[in-house]
């Protein structure tokens, strides 16, 4: 059984900068961990794997340090990893990105079962990548998958799917693609000996000519969707702030309450 685990490399959450003349993520020099809810689709993939045997590729899109997400998610193991990195892939919106990740299965992890996502990255929060890919590779699909069972390989399976009130249970033939929520599993930690693993596995390099991506289609140049003006919200509100320290402050403050409420007309 193949299975190709999607990740992306995220800013911590209070690191997050963006240039406000092109609009897209500022990654260079941030602190950057593995998307969390990535996280769960690696573990998804190595539970599928020491089921029933076969391997887990993690692929990335990014710059140069995402490199040292997919070295983690060889220490937590993954068996290898692809690397997608190249200047020209830069700013890429959620269809260029599904695009250059959807080629670069087809022509380098081809005869995959199952492809896992996470159900969407913390920095942009829009869930579109993995129905993307899907999309590209003409793919059954099922998204919000807590989880998965009736596994048959070279078959197909069945997952549960999260909806409003409950859960729905779909019947996917392979090759199918899955994004998974946090209730399927739990992340384990990276091992010593994964650790050694990674440090010692070379990590192969993906660029636009390797994929033969069409230039009007990868990075800023290619992305239908682009920020327009990014600004940063005002706080206009003011209000007031009184010490009570005697029983007359309470009754002045009790007063300029009541006064502020009739003013408005809200009492």
């Amino acid at each position: 059984m193949k299975i190709i685990v999607p990740i992306k490399q995220v800013p911590e959450t209070s690191n997050v900068k963006m240039d406000e003349q092109t609009g897209t993520m500022i990654r260079e020099g941030v602190e950057s961990i593995i998307n969390p809810l990535d996280l769960y689709a690696i573990e998804s993939a190595i539970q599928l794997k020491e089921k029933y045997s076969g391997s887990v590729t993690a692929i990335s899109m990014g710059p140069p340090n995402c490199r040292k997400a997919l070295k983690e998610a060889i220490a937590m193991g993954c068996d290898d990893a692809l690397q997608i990195s190249h200047k020209n892939f830069a700013g890429a919106d959620t269809w260029a990105t599904s695009y250059v990740l959807a080629e670069t299965i087809k022509q380098k992890a081809q005869d995959f079962d199952l492809i896992l996502c996470g159900e969407r990255a913390t920095d942009g929060d829009t869930g579109q990548v993995g129905p993307g890919i899907a999309s590209f590779l003409h793919l059954p699909l099922a998204t919000y998958v807590s989880k998965i069972y009736d596994v048959e390989v070279e078959k197909g399976l069945r997952v549960h799917r999260l909806v409003e009130g409950g859960y729905e249970i779909l019947a996917l033939p392979f090759p199918a693609l899955l994004t998974v929520v946090k209730e399927i599993s739990f992340p384990r930690l990276p091992t010593l000996h994964g650790k050694q693993k990674a440090k010692q596995i070379a990590i192969p390099v993906i660029q636009p000519e390797d994929i033969k991506a069409k230039e009007d289609c990868i990075g800023l140049r290619g992305s239908p969707t682009q920020v327009v003006k990014i600004f940063r919200p005002k706080v206009s509100r003011q209000g007031a702030k009184y010490l009570i320290k005697e029983e007359n402050d309470l009754e002045m403050v009790t007063d300029k309450l009541i006064a502020f409420l009739q003013e408005r007309q809200l009492i």
